[in-house]
């Protein structure tokens, strides 16, 4: 294989959350450099976070392992249990099925640089955990997004895996919470 021209890559800069949930990603984008080389069994990107921004409300994965590592900048891992500064050099790892919400925020003035690498799942859910939003997400046949309870909001046609991973995110709309509503 040819050395990857990751340039290549488009900048992708949307996300699935609906307002107000996609304010906090404002500022991230990621550029799917795996797919350049074809890869099908794990993703990796780099994704930049702007001043302000986050990589994600805090969530996790039942079927798909995280690996992130800092290579610009600087970041806050932002855990269920609490906060860890992550700097260029830094890395962290998320096993899948361990019930530990998590995402990184970037509080400084200068943008961040991350490679991220993670499991292509053929079935994922996804859990988030902050208290004011109220969601979870499933790649199964059928599933969609949900509120953590279970209650059905409106579900996707699941395709092809590496098909759901681009279309997924723009057909899901979670509902917020009642102390989100409110």
């Amino acid at each position: 294989m040819p050395k990857l021209d990751l340039d290549a890559a488009p900048a992708v800069t949307g996300t699935g959350y609906p307002k107000p949930y996609d304010e906090a990603v404002r500022g991230r984008s990621k550029r799917r450099v795996g797919d350049l080389a074809g890869l099908t069994q794990f993703g990796v990107n780099l994704t930049t976070l702007a001043s302000g921004a986050a990589s994600a409300h805090r969530h996790w994965h039942e079927s798909e392992d995280e690996f992130v590592f800092v290579l610009e900048g600087e970041v806050v891992l932002e855990e269920d249990d609490g906060e860890t500064v992550l700097r260029a050099g830094d890395a962290a790892g998320f096993k899948a099925g361990v019930p530990n919400g998590h995402r990184l925020v970037n509080r400084s003035d200068r943008k961040a640089l991350l490679l991220e690498v993670g499991t292509r799942a053929a079935a994922d859910a996804v859990t988030y955990t902050d208290p004011a939003i109220d969601m979870r997400v499933s790649k199964s046949p059928g599933e969609g997004w949900r509120s953590r309870s279970g209650t059905a909001a409106r579900p996707i046609e699941t395709k092809a895996r590496a098909e759901t991973c681009r279309l997924s995110r723009s057909r899901l709309v979670p509902q917020p919470s009642k102390a989100a509503r409110l």
